[in-house]
């Protein structure tokens, strides 16, 4: 039954038109120092996706990632093609799509996975903090976005390693404005958009769903960039941003303390 549904899920992503590869990795950054950024998870569906353990068995992940039919969750992972004695691998119980995400604008684009077991907490492996603010994030506020995705716009595979780079938050009439996106789609109240006001740092193809961290915390998930256009001025990085009542749903799905 749980197949049936993410096979539906992936399939009604082909039918509404919405890239396969539109995942969102890391421009201008730099390799982690491995396992240095433990609540990390690597998704393996249809694409490379994010992640970020929530609790033992609960990852938080983007809604649009294409997870395919027979998706792995992959966690104390640094290298995707070495044999890491790190790593723990799992399968998914159930997927949960927030229910009011939309398709059209990448509204509330969040996703909740239960893993088919339960993670086993050390070094490598660690859940992230969530925030205990529902505060908006200020402009100018520095964070750091992670993730395995490409590092140029022309590659045509992941990188092998995890990498991470800090990005500015903007201001939402910045990011709407005629010069940027135009509100086309519109940057909602529910994100925000981060970069660097000369280009060169941004999350791109592969980092879809990975933790935007501002001072300690998860305030967001990577979401939506312009495709080939990843560290460019004209188009920042877009990222839910994690409200009250995200937190809220998170806490109830997963059975928070």
């Amino acid at each position: 039954m749980e197949l049936f549904f993410v096979l539906y899920f992936s399939t009604a992503m082909s039918l509404l038109g919405i890239p396969k590869g539109h995942c969102a990795s890391i421009i201008g950054g730099k390799e982690s120092i491995p396992h240095s950024r433990p609540f990390m998870a690597l998704i393996k569906g249809n694409v490379y996706c994010g992640g970020t353990l929530v609790k033992q068995s609960w990852v938080l992940t983007a809604a649009h990632c294409n997870l395919g039919t027979n998706p792995e969750v992959i966690l104390g992972a640094h290298s995707l093609s070495k044999k890491e004695e790190s790593q723990q691998i799992f399968k998914l119980a159930k997927f949960v799509p927030y229910p009011c995400f939309s398709w059209e604008t990448n509204d509330n684009d969040i996703m909740l996975l239960q893993l088919n077991g339960t993670a086993k907490l050390n070094q490598y492996v660690k859940t992230i903090k969530l925030p205990d603010t529902y505060n908006d994030i200020k402009a100018g506020t520095q964070c750091l976005v992670a993730g395995w995705g490409i590092t140029h716009n022309k590659d045509k595979r992941a990188s092998d390693t995890l990498h991470e780079v800090n990005v500015t938050i903007f201001e939402r009439s910045f990011c709407n404005g005629r010069k940027h996106y135009n509100s086309n789609p519109v940057v909602t109240m529910n994100m925000v958009c981060a970069g660097d006001k000369k280009g060169r740092k941004d999350t791109c193809k592969g980092d879809s769903g990975g933790p935007l961290i501002c001072k300690g915390e998860q305030r967001g998930i990577t979401s939506f960039g312009k495709p080939s256009k990843c560290g460019s001025v004209q188009y920042p990085g877009v990222y839910t941003r994690l409200t009250k009542t995200h937190l809220l749903w998170i806490k109830k799905t997963i059975g928070g303390d």
